[in-house]
């Protein structure tokens, strides 16, 4: 007659007792269960502790962006309080030539107010088409400038997270400005894709060229430190050349 086998049973106490460790006992398991709640109360003791710093930091957040607001409103009211008084001071002159000359300087500093608004206009956007914010940001700061110099804007269109888009609007606003001080002639700003390397966003003037030698990383003048500030903040390269003329010079900003 042959003999039923059972299965090997599955049970963990008597899988101990083959293998030589003996039954587990009621006191083994109150104790896991001990140190298992006392793991359970670390590890909330953690997230509340997670979840407290992350409000601070939102708090923190919130109160920058509060106080970047505030003192942008009151940079641009004091503008227009500039403004105002230009012109006011305009009308009550008596000379033609004086009432010109503050005419034309309440429309500079006029326009030196919308540039800055539009700087900050896309403050907490997501993204933005970069071609587009150039064009309509060199169309104000060219108001700013003599009627022989031209900014143009040429390449392509891309749409850019915020974080990149908005330093590059930055970096072109000094390069502008350091191409309406030291160049002459046309400025053109190009934007194209580079294979391997991402995008090409370059300023280029006409007129004198660099100093030889001339080495941005260690130039101490605002502009250039500027510059080197937000291309390191998104992780780009700038290169330095001639401008396509040979003459002036061209600042290229390449980024991912």
């Amino acid at each position: 007659m042959s003999i039923e086998q059972s299965p090997p049973s599955t049970n963990a106490p008597l899988r101990a007792i083959i293998a030589g460790q003996g039954p587990r006992t009621a006191a083994s398991y109150e104790s896991e269960l001990s140190e298992l709640r006392e793991m359970g109360i670390t590890l909330r003791e953690e997230i509340a502790h997670d979840e407290d710093l992350l409000r601070q930091k939102d708090e923190v957040i919130g109160q920058q962006e509060l106080s970047s607001r505030e003192a942008n409103h009151r940079l641009l009211n004091d503008l227009q309080l500039v403004v105002s008084l230009l012109s006011l001071q305009s009308r009550k002159s008596a000379d033609a030539e004086t009432a010109s000359q503050l005419t034309a300087a309440a429309s500079r500093v006029s326009t030196i107010a919308r540039v800055h608004q539009r700087l900050h206009k896309f403050d907490g956007v997501r993204s933005l088409a970069l071609k587009q914010y150039l064009v309509d940001f060199c169309q104000d700061f060219s108001m700013l400038l003599s009627s022989d110099r031209a900014i143009a804007v040429e390449g392509i269109e891309i749409n850019l997270p915020s974080v990149t888009g908005i330093p590059l609007s930055l970096i072109v606003n000094e390069l502008i400005t350091n191409a309406v001080k030291y160049g002459t002639g046309r400025i053109t700003i190009s934007l194209e894709p580079v294979p391997d390397k991402g995008y090409a966003l370059s300023v280029c003037n006409d007129g004198p060229a660099l100093a030889e030698g001339f080495d941005p990383a260690i130039s101490n003048g605002q502009g250039m430190q500027i510059i080197r500030s937000f291309v390191q903040r998104i992780g780009a390269e700038l290169r330095i050349g001639r401008g396509d003329s040979g003459l002036g010079a061209r600042f290229t900003v390449l980024f991912g």
